[in-house]
C-alpha cells in the first residue's frame, strides 16, 4: 500500500540499435545496446482527491486522470488500437496526450488481478491502488529520436507498480508488458526494444528469440570511450513509411538481406571479442545507403567521420526524404577529433556512448 507522502522511483535505459534495422524483418538478426542515459518516473501519493495527476518534466504540462475511468481510459485506448489495426485511424490519433501511454501502462497492470479476474482486489478501494498521487517523471533521452524514450517509460513505469502493488514480474514478462503497451505508439512493437530495456547491456534479437551477448569487461562501450551518439536532425518520415518503402523497392532482394545479416553477425563477433568493428559498421552504413533510407546531410556526416579514421552508421529507419536522418553511431578513437568533428555541427545534440549494464529496477536512475 502506499502511504501518503512517501515517494517510490524507477528508473530504465534508453536504447540504441546498432544494427539489424531493416533487415531484421527479413528474418536477418538485430543487434541493440541498452544506453546509460535514463528515464525515472516516480508516484508520490496525496490526500483524499479524485484522481492521478500527471507531472511529466520534458514531455507535457501533466493531465488528470480519474482514478474510477483507468478500467474504461484503458479501453478506449484498445479500441483506438484496434481502429488502427483495420486502417480506420493514423497511428498517431492512438495517444491524445504524452502522458496517456504511462497511464495505459498503469491502468493495464492493475486488470492483471490474481486468478484472472477481471480487476485487482480493491481496485479504488481506500487505501489501496489506484491512489489519488502524482506520476512524475524525467528523462535524458532524445524524444522520437531512436533511442527508446517510449519502451523506457513504459518499463519504468511498470517496475515502479510492480513495486507498490508487491508484485515483481520475470524479465520476460515484464519485457512483454513493455512491447504490448509500446504498442500503442508505434502501431507494432518488435521485441527488440523491449528487451533490451529490461535486460540492459546487448540484446540480439531475431528467429532465434532473445540472446544477449556479452561484452569485454574493458570495452570502449561498457566504459564510454570511442563511441558517440549524434542527433542528425529528426527523420521527417516516420518508420512505417521507411519500412514500407524498402519493401517495396527491396523486399524480395535476398541477396541484400543475406548481406545485412553477414555485417550484423560480423559487428556483433568483433564487438564481443574486442576486435576492431569499423569494417562492419562501414559496410553496415553502404548498405543502409543501397536501401534508400540515408539523407545526403548524414552520408555526408558519415564520410567525414571515415575521412578522421572511424567508422559511422545511421542508428534506427532512416528517412526516405528530407535532410534529418535521426540518429548515428560514430566509433572514432581520437576524442579531439569528435570534438573537431563536431564544431562544424553545431547545435547537434550529441554525446559518449556508453552501455547500460542493467535494465529496468526500483530505485532512483544512476
Amino acid at each position: 500500500m502506499p502511504t501518503a507522502g512517501r515517494e517510490t522511483r524507477a528508473h530504465a535505459p534508453g536504447k540504441l540499435i546498432l544494427s539489424g534495422e531493416h533487415s531484421v524483418l527479413y528474418g536477418a538478426p538485430a543487434l541493440a545496446m541498452a544506453v546509460a542515459r535514463y528515464t525515472e518516473v516516480w508516484f508520490k501519493p496525496q490526500g483524499p482527491g479524485a484522481g492521478l495527476k500527471t507531472a511529466f518534466g520534458n514531455l507535457s504540462g501533466g493531465a488528470d486522470y480519474p482514478l474510477k475511468l483507468l478500467s474504461q481510459f484503458k479501453t478506449t485506448l484498445d479500441a483506438r488500437f484496434d481502429q488502427f489495426a483495420r486502417g480506420e485511424l493514423e497511428v498517431k490519433d492512438i495517444l491524445s496526450r504524452p502522458d496517456d501511454l504511462a497511464v495505459y501502462t498503469l491502468a493495464s497492470m492493475l486488470q492483471d488481478a490474481p486468478g484472472g479476474a477481471a480487476e485487482l482486489p480493491g481496485f479504488g478501494a481506500r487505501g489501496g491502488l489506484p491512489a489519488p498521487g502524482q506520476l512524475g517523471s524525467r528523462s535524458d533521452l532524445p524524444i522520437g529520436a531512436g533511442m527508446g524514450s517510449s519502451a523506457a517509460v513504459v518499463a519504468a513505469v511498470t517496475v515502479l507498480f510492480e513495486t507498490l502493488l508487491e508484485r515483481p514480474k520475470t524479465p520476460e514478462a515484464r519485457a512483454e508488458r513493455v512491447r504490448f503497451c509500446e504498442r500503442l505508439k508505434h502501431g507494432r512493437a518488435g521485441p527488440i526494444d523491449a528487451a533490451t530495456v529490461v535486460r540492459g547491456g546487448l540484446v540480439q534479437a531475431g528467429e532465434g528469440g532473445i540472446e544477449t551477448p556479452v561484452l569485454p569487461a574493458d570495452h570502449g562501450l561498457a566504459a564510454g570511450r570511442g563511441w558517440y551518439w549524434v542527433l542528425h536532425g529528426l527523420p521527417e518520415s516516420d518508420t512505417g513509411e521507411c519500412v514500407a518503402a524498402v519493401r517495396e523497392t527491396h523486399g524480395s532482394d535476398t541477396g541484400l538481406w543475406a548481406e545485412f545479416d553477414k555485417v550484423t553477425r560480423a559487428l556483433i563477433a568483433a564487438l564481443t571479442s574486442g576486435a576492431d568493428p569499423d569494417g562492419a559498421i562501414t559496410e553496415n552504413a553502404r548498405l543502409l545507403d543501397r536501401i534508400g533510407v540515408v539523407p545526403d546531410p548524414a552520408r555526408a556526416f558519415v564520410a567525414k567521420v571515415e575521412a578522421m579514421g572511424g567508422a559511422a552508421k545511421i542508428c534506427g529507419a532512416g528517412s526516405i526524404r528530407g535532410t534529418g536522418g535521426g540518429m548515428i553511431l560514430v566509433h572514432l578513437d581520437d576524442p579531439g577529433a569528435m570534438d573537431r568533428l563536431m564544431a562544424d555541427h553545431p547545435g547537434k545534440p550529441w554525446a559518449p556512448l556508453r552501455m547500460a549494464q542493467a535494465g529496468a529496477a526500483a530505485g532512483a536512475a544512476p
